[in-house]
């Protein structure tokens, strides 16, 4: 390769990484709402489940885009208003064979189709999300706050093949319909690459 056509592929390099962001790990987050129905679901708790996004990136190209991935084999119980064996009981169901089974379907997948600003910090996002082997279209509301992006989507957990659990013979069973939370922040540009993009 000659001088200037590797200039040329280090200088694209390095712009594909001044747009690239990879998500923050460590402190990204995913966060389920699952609600209950049913004649005696007052008496039963509303699930809350999270885990950290074990990886992903968002571009800010100028069609930006966003891409992550979730370990299903990571999702917690933290229902705040439940003991710790009734946590734990939940949780078991929950990664079992008959909820998500995660032994089969270890991840959960988010990649974006199109991004689109709805107002100066507030953007919708369509992609498609898989969960427990299936495909489904989703749409994020998105706003972000600072370095944050702070995301919702509502989905039916049946359109995953997922049969919703049911307790009490009936009488308590969880919702059809399910809220996704998302709290993403980037991790910080690294060094290398601002020094090249000082020195262009």
């Amino acid at each position: 390769m000659t001088r200037s056509l590797l200039i040329t592929a280090l200088l694209a390099s390095t712009s594909l990484c001044a747009t690239r962001r990879d998500i923050d790990n460590q402190q990204s987050i995913i966060t389920i709402r699952v609600s209950r129905s049913g004649v005696f679901s007052a008496f039963g708790h509303d699930h809350e489940i999270t885990a950290r996004i074990s990886r992903g990136h968002i571009d800010y190209a100028e069609n930006p885009s966003v891409e992550f991935w979730v370990d299903a084999r990571a999702l917690r119980v933290v229902d705040p208003d439940a003991s710790a064996k009734d946590r734990t009981e939940v949780q078991t169901k929950m990664q079992g064979p008959g909820v998500l089974n995660v032994n089969e379907f270890p991840e959960i997948h988010f990649h974006s189709i199109a991004v689109q600003q709805s107002g100066g910090t507030r953007w919708t996002v369509r992609g498609n999300l898989d969960l427990h082997g299936q495909s489904r279209p989703v749409v994020l509301e998105v706003t972000e706050t600072g370095r944050w992006f702070l995301g919702t989507a509502i989905l039916k957990i049946r359109d995953y093949g997922i049969t919703p659990p049911v307790v009490a013979g009936g009488s308590v069973k969880v919702k059809d319909e399910i809220e996704l939370e998302f709290k993403v922040t980037t991790a910080q540009t690294s060094g290398a690459v601002t020094q090249s993009l000082a020195t262009r």
